[in-house]
């Protein structure tokens, strides 16, 4: 039996960006135009969407956008000249980037790809591991570890970063030398 939470959070972020590009589209093409038009049974359908209910899909895609507003925030508000209007500008951003992704339309895309890739058959098995008491578990555990491992593997990412860095800067003095010659030109002077 696959998993399916990883599944919905890969399909999430495919969702995601297809938006975004969806978004890029001439505005005169309709947001009908934009969702794939292939016919699913209608009971079909029915079962995905139940399916994706009872995996907190619509959940797990709230949450995947909030934390990549909140690792975009930073990098974008950094890469931008500074100035006071920049809060306001990356403010305004996510705003506007919030009213053009449609959650509806991303599980749309998601009744659209389950049905591709699974039979109505296999929709149903799904939904009865699910339902059990084990699916329930996987359900409710798999977002809590996935964030744990990727906050611990954040942690150790920085910290062997870090004691790489200043492994490297120790054996090769003239990098090091580099760096704080570049950084003297390129700060402004204390005053």
């Amino acid at each position: 039996m696959k998993i399916l939470t990883p599944v919905a959070l890969a399909l999430a972020l495919a969702a995601t960006g297809q938006a975004a590009q969806d978004h890029a589209a001439p505005a005169t093409e309709s947001a009908s135009a934009r969702v794939p038009q292939t016919k699913i049974d209608p009971n079909k359908e029915a079962d995905i969407r139940h399916l994706l209910d009872v995996v907190g899909t619509t959940a797990l895609m709230q949450q995947m956008m909030n934390s990549m507003e909140q690792s975009l925030k930073p990098m974008l508000a950094n890469s931008l000249p500074p100035g006071e209007y920049r809060d306001r500008l990356v403010t305004l951003f996510f705003d506007r980037f919030h009213s053009k992704l449609d959650l509806n339309r991303m599980l749309d895309l998601a009744v659209s790809r389950y049905d591709e890739h699974y039979s109505d058959e296999e929709i149903k098995g799904l939904i009865k591991f699910y339902e059990s008491p084990l699916g329930q578990k996987v359900v409710t555990v798999l977002p809590k570890l996935t964030a744990e491992l990727q906050q611990d593997g954040g942690n150790s990412g920085r910290q062997v970063g870090r004691e790489s860095m200043i492994e490297v800067l120790s054996e090769h003095r003239d990098l090091a030398q580099a760096i704080r010659e570049a950084s003297r030109t390129t700060s402004p002077p204390a005053p």
